[in-house]
């Protein structure tokens, strides 16, 4: 389905003025029994809603006594990790979750006990017993069960051991214990609980933002129940992804281009929680320009997102809002931005001196305090007799806390994963090496039969093999290339995932920079490939979060020099929410990009070494069309996470080296495995990337001029590697050169060049030698011979660092000499 949006020059310019409308601000005014009239709330909601305020305010304050004094009524622990309070805000936080249930998912910040406290007690509060019952005798594998059930405190229900369950749980998690919610691998400011629809909390100021909105597609686009809300500071409204996300939150393609029932917006909520600081900073007066953080949802798309300040100590206001913006989001007419206005008693987190505030401002802030507000709401309403009725229920809440406390430091039962014995103890949760769960209960949506895609139909008269049975090499327009092998793979995909998505920047139509995904559209519709805003953190921030809710995407960053856009994402999301989760969740995400030529300085690039320092991310870079077909099927068929490298001047290559040509067939090439190009025993070549052809171009000179028989092995994975293959090959040769076309300071091959000194130090005859590129800038499209690696660089390294060619007069320096020169200069 082709996109129709006709620009017509007459309706674009237009006199007119834009009235950007008006943002309410404390608009609220009912009572409690005003409440009760209109039977929004019952009266045993009012005593759940105080319980869960209660339950954080002990929490919190347990937490920081802790942090202070390491012990609490008089049980000592000595806990070292972070402790972000949100004491005082108790009134926002459950106001903002009350009305939520399972299946309305939630991602916060760093600051989140309280949310996840809330989130947690009002969903237990909800469900059936038989439900809960369920999730404490499966979550963890019966882990966290197994413990309370060890504790002498008898439990007087079902919801009582629930929550026990819950908080135990998560003080668990915090502690770093493995009977936490997530193994003791999120801890503190990544707490996260999915049955209850709390998901991954995130450290990274902003970054839950992108998350749940891509939660929220997978809302959208498989139909499933629910809402899907970024919990935000004040301070996080700032950065650069948020903002992104809220571009891609509006995008006015949903209404307009997508196909019904898809054809509405996302069911996307976002909170934020102004405490008027974000550490010490504040945004209202010094760091920001808006005065009111709400006022950013005016640039966002013309209905504001419903933005809304409300008082964030009145938890019976922030009900209200959660209770009327809900249902914008669910009729998908949002998405909603809401700023809850109030305020943390404690500093930043608990070594803050809080050297940027007042006592006096505190203490003001204090006599509007929200747990108290709303007790002489229950005492007027006569819930309450009084003030001693409200130190009975803390007194319970406390009592219990306590015993939770106790089983939670009691070494016998809560215990640390096996960190001093086991030296593999996250091997299996940094990845899963399972294969793709595929979806039963849906059919894939498609506009036509595969065989009828025109690209397919094309596709079909090329030869699979780069030479005719003469040995004569066929033209471009006749061979399969790379970019049909990785649409191939896609395509095929799409025919048999429901949940599979892709998005990124000019995908649909213009079939991306490089045609890969040419006739994609023609069988596709909207909401399973899109074109994105260009906002490449969200485009992988969105992802993630698709991926964490149960989808399946990919997504492309146009050139690998864009990879520091999704920075974050990539380093910090992506590739490691699986092992933070304790292995609990799947990330099946392949994020393409391609290194670029001819494009100058910003768009011609190598960062290979920078993705490989990435842990909990597969990185592949296939260069023939039989390799980025298997290796696409491979990445697509995993659990895990895929970077999965291309490169421009090769996407028109045929099949050299597979005689039988690429497969019609699906198969797969496992991650890791290296492949012998050309078998030789005098030397081993060893290549990642675009150089295996200035390689094979450069043994053919040693073979032919000096009768120099190298082996030439294209590793096709950086991440992970299986080294056999190098190692096998260096004990027939003796000698080894490493070429990759990323830069010389700091090349991946470096680090595989220092592996295999130790891995085959007594077979080597000389140091292994690295060759990348230039540390210079990349210059226009005819200079690019001087920067990547030549043949003439290839022989001259061979000759200046491992074996010296008879005869052989270096167009250029590659000795030893030289790469200290060039490292003195930093070039």
């Amino acid at each position: 389905m082709v996109k129709k949006l006709f620009i017509n020059p007459k309706d674009v310019f237009v006199k007119k003025e834009t009235d950007l409308g008006k943002i309410l601000e404390f608009q609220y005014n009912k009572t409690l029994e005003d409440e009760f009239t209109e039977k929004n709330i019952t009266k045993e909601d009012a005593f759940e809603i105080l319980k869960e305020m209660i339950w954080i305010r002990v929490s919190e304050e347990f937490l920081d006594t802790i942090k202070i004094k390491g012990e609490w009524k008089g049980l000592p622990y000595q806990y070292n990790g972070p402790a972000h309070m949100a004491t005082g805000q108790e009134a926002a936080t459950v106001g903002l979750h009350f009305l939520l249930d399972k299946d309305d998912f939630i991602f916060g910040t760093h600051r989140n006990h309280a949310e996840v406290i809330s989130k947690g007690l009002s969903t237990i509060y909800k469900m059936e017993d038989k439900e809960l019952l369920e999730i404490m005798e499966k979550y963890n594998d019966g882990k966290i069960l197994k413990a309370i059930n060890q504790t002498t405190y008898k439990f007087k229900s079902t919801k009582e051991k629930a929550i026990f369950f819950f908080m135990y749980g998560f003080l668990a998690e915090i502690w770093g214990k493995e009977q936490g919610f997530n193994l003791g691998l999120a801890g503190s400011m990544h707490l996260f609980f999915t049955p209850f629809g709390i998901y991954p909390n995130n450290a990274i100021v902003g970054a839950s933002a992108s998350l749940a909105l891509g939660a929220a597609l997978f809302k959208l686009t498989q139909q499933k129940k629910g809402i899907s809300i970024a919990n935000i500071g004040d301070g996080g409204v700032s950065t650069g992804p948020f903002w992104e996300t809220l571009n891609f939150a509006t995008m006015d393609q949903y209404k307009n281009l997508w196909s019904s029932p898809y054809n509405k917006r996302p069911p996307f909520m976002v909170n934020l929680m102004n405490n008027q600081y974000g550490m010490g900073g504040q945004t209202v007066g010094e760091t920001m320009g808006y005065h009111i953080p709400a006022r950013l949802a005016a640039g966002i798309n013309p209905d504001n997102m419903f933005a809304e300040r409300v008082n964030g100590q009145d938890v019976l206001a922030t009900i209200d809002l959660i209770r009327r913006k809900k249902e914008i989001v669910l009729k998908g007419d949002g998405p909603v931005l809401n700023e809850i206005v109030t305020y943390r008693y404690n500093g930043h987190s608990s070594g803050d001196l809080e050297s940027y505030r007042t006592p006096q401002e505190i203490e003001l802030w204090r006599k509007i305090d929200p747990i108290e507000l709303f007790a002489k709401q229950m005492i007027e309403s006569k819930l309450l007799k009084g003030l001693d009725d409200l130190k009975e229920i803390r007194k319970k809440i406390e009592d219990l806390y306590y015993q939770i406390y106790k089983l939670s430091i009691d070494p016998k039962i809560t215990k640390e994963l096996d960190w001093d014995n086991d030296n593999q103890v996250l091997d299996n949760l940094m990845f899963s090496r399972k294969k793709f769960t595929y979806t039963t209960d849906k059919k894939v949506e498609v506009e036509l039969k595969k065989e009828e895609n025109p690209r397919v139909q094309r596709i079909s008269k090329r030869e699979r093999y780069a030479f005719d049975k003469n040995g004569n090499k066929l033209s471009k327009m006749k061979s399969y290339q790379i970019r049909d092998g990785i649409f191939e793979a896609i395509l095929d995909h799409y025919y048999k995932e429901p949940t599979f998505a892709g998005w990124g920047e000019e995908l649909r139509d213009w079939g991306g920079a490089y045609g890969v995904y040419n006739g994609l559209t023609e069988s596709l519709p909207y909401h399973r490939l899109f074109n994105s805003p260009i906002t490449e953190a969200a485009i992988v921030g969105t992802a993630c979060g698709y991926a964490i809710a149960g989808g399946q995407a990919i997504v492309e960053l146009e050139y690998f020099d864009f990879l520091f856009r999704a920075g974050d994402e990539l380093s910090n999301q992506l590739s490691k929410w699986r092992a933070m989760s304790g292995g609990q969740l799947k990330l099946p995400v392949v994020v393409r990009t391609n290194i670029g030529s001819q494009y100058g300085v910003q768009h011609s690039q190598d960062y290979t070494s920078v993705l490989a320092s990435i842990t909990g991310i597969n990185l592949v870079a296939p260069v023939t069309p039989y390799d980025a077909k298997g290796l696409m099927n491979t990445a697509l068929n995993s659990e895990d996470p895929t970077f999965f490298i291309e490169t421009q001047k090769l996407y028109d290559k045929g099949e050299f080296f597979v005689k039988e040509g690429v497969p019609k067939d699906y198969y797969e090439i496992p991650f890791g495995e290296g492949v012998i190009r050309e078998q030789g025993d005098d030397l081993t070549i060893v290549t990642l990337g675009a150089a295996l052809y200035t390689a094979i171009d450069a043994a053919k000179i040693l073979r032919e001029k000096y009768n120099i028989k190298a082996e030439i092995i294209d590793m096709r994975s950086a991440v992970p590697f299986d080294y056999d293959i190098i190692i096998n090959s260096i004990k027939k040769t003796g000698k080894v050169i490493f070429i990759n076309e990323g830069f010389e300071r700091m090349n991946f091959m470096k680090a595989v060049a220092s592996n295999i000194t130790e891995f085959a130090f007594d077979y080597l005859d000389s140091p292994p030698a690295v060759l990348g590129a230039r540390n210079w800038i990349m210059p226009g499209a005819d200079y690019e011979k001087y920067i990547y690696p030549q043949i003439d660089d290839i022989l001259s390294t061979i000759d200046g660092k491992i074996m010296k060619l008879k005869d052989y007069q270096a167009k250029k320096i590659n000795t030893v000499v030289e790469y200290k020169r060039r490292a003195k200069y930093g070039v």
